[in-house]
This record gives C-alpha cells, structure tokens and sequence, in this order.
C-alpha cells in the first residue's frame, strides 16, 4: 500500500513540474505578442504510466506553431515580409546560422543589413555606400537608388524545413534547425515551395490572445487537481505512519 502512495505522490509531482514549465511557455507567448515575425510555441504532453516508470505525464517537447502572422504596411523601406514559406538565414556567430521570420532589418556600421539583435542576414550582396533607396522585389532581388540610378546590389534567398515546427528557439526572435526539423532547404522567393518577399512590410506574430489565454486556464485547472491529489496524498501517508506508530 505504502509504495502505491508513494508512486501516487510522484506521478502527481511530475505532472505539477510539467504544467509549471508548460505555463513557462503560454507566459513566453504572450510576452511576444507584438514580437514582429515571432513563432509561438505549444507543450506536447507524454504518459509515462507503464510498470517499469510510474511517473505520470512528462512535456517532452515544445512544437512550433507554423501559421503565418497577419502582414502589415509599415513604410519602412528596410523592413521586408514573407508572404507564404520560407524564413531569413541570419549568422549567429561561430559559423552556426540561425533562421527567422523577422524582416524588419537595419543597416549597421559595416552596411550590412541586420536583425534587431544585430546578426547578420546571409545574402549574395552588399548595399553600397551611398545608397539613397532599398527595394526588396517579390523574387528576392534587391535593388538600390545611388543618386539617378538602380542598380542590383545582389539577392536573398530564402531557406524552408521539411518540418518547420520542430525548428528550436534560440534567443533574439531567432530559430535553429533540428533533427526534428530536418535540414534547410535554400531557394529563390517565388519559386516552388518558398514564399515570396513583400517590402516595406513587416509580418506580426502568429499568437492567439485567446487560444493562449484557454491554455492557460487550463494548465492552471490542472495544476490545481495535481496539488490537491498530492496534499491528499500525503496526508493519507502521514496517517499511515501514525497508525504503523501507534
């Protein structure tokens, strides 16, 4: 009897810790609301119920939600929108490349066009010094006004995942593949499988208030029932070792 308390104890001190972290996850959705180009996640859930482990649910992951966010005109001639599939190759130092749907870029010192964070984006050109206008065309071909005249100053392609929902966040609004994810796939915007770009746009992010405010009622309902399963739990073990003392 004492073992089965015991194992009751655990599995509903497992599944507290497990909607502790899952509500860690609703509270970073909402916290990204106006995060432009921002993916939110949601927690996937495991049994673990057979003889050999009595430790109840287990989150064993958190999946990217892939929808697209809705876009908006901002007038900004260095922000840039993918319209369909597809994310922006960005250098996260250390020869490791990271991959984001945040297109509102900067120009830093060196010229280079640059997330937020600073980090690079990976493209075959460079805007030149002087450069009075930039326009990001639908196939990825950026074009620049150096006084009268528009020159290309070079392309961007875009790269897709075959499972783009088990990419990870990395930090600064930036995603890493997986062996979830599978490999990137690099391409020209507009063409086969991959989403065209749309300047002077930027896209919003892709959480739902609602949906998340749900999850988290829920979570929090069921955290509820956990802890009072575990109080009832203990107090019933308590009551056993009084009896066993008596």
């Amino acid at each position: 009897m004492a073992t089965s308390l015991f194992h009751i104890l655990n599995i509903s001190r497992m599944d507290m810790l497990s909607r502790m972290t899952a509500l860690d996850t609703v509270a970073n959705n909402v916290s990204n609301i106006n995060t432009m180009g921002y993916r939110g996640s949601r927690s996937n859930f495991q049994e673990m119920l057979d003889k050999a482990k009595l430790e109840g649910v287990h989150l064993t992951s958190t999946q990217l939600n892939t929808v697209q966010g809705s876009v908006v005109q901002t007038g900004n001639q260095l922000d840039v929108a993918i319209e369909g599939d597809g994310f922006f190759p960005i250098n996260i130092g250390g020869g490791k490349t990271g991959y984001t749907r945040d297109g509102q870029f900067m120009l830093d010192a060196q010229g280079r066009l640059v997330t937020a964070s600073g980090n690079p984006l990976i493209w075959t050109g460079t805007i030149p010094a002087g450069a009075e206008e930039i326009a990001f065309q639908p196939d990825g071909l950026v074009r620049v006004r150096v006084g009268d005249n528009w020159v290309e100053a070079g392309t961007i392609n875009l790269a897709r995942f075959a499972n783009p929902s088990g990419l990870q966040l990395n930090g600064n609004n930036i995603l890493v593949e997986t062996v979830a994810s599978g490999t990137a796939q690099t391409g020209r915007p507009g063409s086969q499988l991959f989403g065209r770009l749309l300047g002077q746009t930027a896209e919003r992010s892709n959480v739902n208030m609602a949906d998340e405010m749900t999850n988290m009622i829920v979570i929090q309902r069921n955290f509820q029932m956990s802890t009072r399963i575990f109080q009832a739990t203990d107090t019933m073990i308590s009551q056993a070792i009084h009896v066993r003392k008596g």
